[in-house]
């Protein structure tokens, strides 16, 4: 599925994901948690299709449940005690929900990065910061293109090799350790000399100069316009809606939260439109594309 959202302009793609991700990783009530990942898994398989839904039963669920049992080993406060373990230490509710909270905002904040390596490409870093930070924007640009650029280099190296012979998946230990070790080693060359090539690349083509000009495909129109206002008022209410603790939530050393009363319902409902603004767009824009060829 197309992803209209991603034809905005950078800077409105940049402050939405600021907002979602800084509010996911300070909101922890349970309710607030739940919008996010709610809303992070719908916008991560409306542009990323099966493999979002293969992620979050691979790695995500999990994770999950992983931190939600490592979390009491370690951690025994709370006063809600519901056994002891042999060493004498208490297994508490607080702990097992605060490793569940946790496991939870750990998932929510990958997916969000998911869509966000997604939507902002490499020549969006460049548009935002070249002129300001050109050596940074170079580098995370780099960083950005260099997991799918290494993904792909690795399997023509292990396919090469295993046209000659060595083949990860066959032979003894010993042989797959040697070929394993090989193909790294062949990989680290590889991204040195990538790396030195591309640095070069943009030296000589005089990038970070002073008075240099950038191209950019990228122009702030009417549309971006009403969508920041949009976004910035979604932040403000929501921030407002933290100052008065309409957020709050705590685990230690008991279960404590602010009443949910109607006074809180506007602010939650803000967050969820937030949340689901692009998945909102995109809707937007297929509808107005169906209007369009019906009326042909």
């Amino acid at each position: 599925m197309k992803d209209s959202f991603t034809k905005y302009h950078p800077f409105i793609n940049l402050i939405y994901f600021v907002l979602v991700i800084g509010f996911s990783l300070v909101l922890t009530h349970p309710l607030a948690q739940a919008i996010s990942l709610m809303c992070a898994v719908i916008y991560a398989v409306s542009i990323n299709g099966k493999k979002s839904v293969m992620f979050l039963l691979k790695y995500c669920l999990p994770m999950v449940l992983l931190t939600a049992f490592i979390n009491p080993a370690f951690n025994h406060e709370g006063i809600t005690t519901l056994l002891y373990f042999p060493n004498g230490n208490p297994l508490t509710l607080e702990s097992i929900l605060y490793g569940l909270s946790a496991g939870v905002m750990i998932v929510t904040t990958l997916l969000w990065f998911s869509v966000f390596n997604r939507v902002m490409t490499t020549d969006k870093f460049i548009c935002l910061f070249g002129k300001v930070i050109p050596a940074l924007s170079l580098v995370l640009s780099m960083s950005l293109r260099f997991v799918p650029k290494f993904k792909t280099q690795m399997q023509t190296v292990t396919e090469a090799q295993r046209s000659i012979g060595r083949d990860v998946s066959s032979g003894s230990l010993l042989q797959r350790t040697k070929t394993a070790i090989h193909i790294f080693s062949i990989m680290i060359t590889w991204s040195f000399e990538n790396a030195i090539e591309t640095a070069d690349s943009m030296k000589s083509r005089g990038y970070g100069l002073k008075g240099r000009t950038t191209f950019s495909i990228y122009r702030f129109d009417k549309r971006d316009k009403y969508t920041l206002i949009w976004l910035l008022v979604c932040g403000v209410v929501i921030i407002a809606g933290i100052l008065l603790s309409l957020f709050d939530f705590s685990f230690f050393p008991g279960i404590g939260y602010s009443d949910f009363s109607i006074t809180a319902i506007p602010f939650y409902c803000v967050y969820f439109v937030l949340c689901i603004t692009p998945v909102i767009i995109n809707y937007k824009e297929k509808r107005k594309w169906e209007t369009s060829v019906s009326e042909m």
